[in-house]
């Protein structure tokens, strides 16, 4: 470095070139720590967590960037136009050549102080109650008309037509053209609020597009605010973008983080509606089939247990009863007499063996003396014997006149 402040004559490379500029920038106390006002452009949010802007002004420009480690303080979402303070250092990124801002603080300007009054604000209603869960009310799942208190010529409204009718076009959207910024906004949303509230619409939309604080302050006006929480209808907040929170959001009974998104919040589906409906009348009628199934059973099963109950059942279950038991009796009858007679066959044909009669019907006869005693040897016989012989068909007297034993 001692060679270039000697002479014109020293070559120097490209590299020491911009370290030198580099360490005039950071020998430098007030671009160690500078405050620049400007408006930004050019602005990119990259993926390692960086952003990189311009600030510019009605002459001239600079490059910033903030490093990701200093974003955590960055309290909004940084969009082109805004109106910023910035406070970093300015230095050389050497590769580039080139000089540029880097910032670790940056504020809206005017903004400062609003925060401040909404951060105040929000705190004192929150200690008061007026945020409480409690006081909310239920959005009604099923409405015939919506108030919308919004700009007559702003998007907000035409978003909540589109969405409405496309849902349910049978929803009549009722419109009540408020001014949503600048002197006397908070004055005509009030004046929307107490409008809907004589009439009968079943849900109220308040809201606007997306803006900066200042835009939107009138959300945070606390009249705006108490006329909100106090209304006897349930009221949907739309106000700004999803990273936009008003404290009208907090006294709402609902917050939509869109415009869009309250009507879908307000407005039940039709279709949706139909489908539900459809499926509960299949379902209704399979639960009555069913009922009606159980209680034909059941029915059925109270007519057979009174049937057996019944006097008349009973006599001709006894009925039924006695004639199987006399069923019964004359089997058994029958099998007694059917054995008897079986036996007795047998009796009978043993007596046939030991009678004599059965015996003469064989060619056989009774021989008997004078006294009728069976003759039943020879050696019972004398000769000139009188004797009786009996056959089967009569009987004769004989006399003995020779007797001749066997050998």
């Amino acid at each position: 470095m001692e060679r270039m402040r000697n002479g014109a004559d020293t070559i120097c490379s490209v590299s020491q070139i911009n370290q030198y500029i580099k360490n005039l920038f950071v020998r430098d106390y007030t671009l160690s720590r500078v405050r620049i006002q400007g408006e930004i452009s050019n602005c990119k949010y990259h993926s390692s967590g960086h952003i990189y802007f311009t600030l510019k002004d009605e002459a001239s420009q600079i490059s910033c960037v903030m490093f990701a480690g200093y974003k955590k303080g960055l309290d909004f979402h940084m969009e082109e136009g805004q109106s910023v303070t910035v406070l970093g250092s300015i230095s050389v990124y050497e590769r580039d050549g080139k000089y540029q801002l880097y910032a670790r603080e940056i504020t809206r300007q005017g903004a400062g102080k609003l925060y401040e009054e909404y951060e105040k604000r929000k705190k004192r209603l929150l200690e008061e109650g007026l945020f409480d869960e409690k006081r909310k009310k239920v959005i009604p799942p099923y409405v015939g008309a919506i108030g919308v208190v919004t700009s007559r010529t702003g998007a907000v409204i035409q978003d909540i037509c589109n969405v409405s009718h496309r849902r349910n076009p049978y929803v009549r959207i009722l419109l009540y053209p408020a001014q949503v910024q600048g002197e006397g906004a908070a004055k005509t949303l009030i004046a929307g609020i107490r409008y809907f509230e004589n009439t009968d619409v079943d849900t109220i939309i308040i809201g606007r597009g997306g803006g900066s604080i200042e835009d939107l302050w009138s959300f945070n006006e606390e009249e705006v605010v108490r006329a909100v929480a106090e209304c006897s209808k349930p009221i949907i907040s739309a106000v700004g973008h999803e990273t936009d929170t008003t404290l009208t959001d907090y006294a709402a009974d609902m917050r939509a983080p869109t415009p869009s998104a309250a009507a879908e919040l307000a407005v039940y589906s039709y279709r949706d509606f139909e489908l539900g409906l459809k499926d509960a009348v299949y379902n209704l009628q399979v639960g009555i089939r069913h009922v009606l199934k159980m209680k034909s059973l059941c029915l059925a099963r109270y007519e057979v247990a009174l049937s057996h109950l019944s006097p008349q059942d009973q006599i001709r279950q006894k009925r039924l009863y006695l004639a199987d038991s006399e069923e019964r009796l004359r089997r058994l009858m029958e099998q007694k007499l059917t054995s008897a007679k079986h036996q007795m066959a047998l009796y009978v044909e043993e007596l046939k063996g030991l009678s004599p009669l059965y015996k003469l019907q064989g060619g056989y006869s009774y021989v008997a003396d004078e006294k009728g005693d069976n003759i039943h040897s020879v050696k019972q016989l004398r000769e000139g014997q009188a004797l009786s012989l009996t056959f089967t068909d009569g009987r004769a007297d004989v006399q003995v006149k020779k007797i001749t034993p066997d050998d």
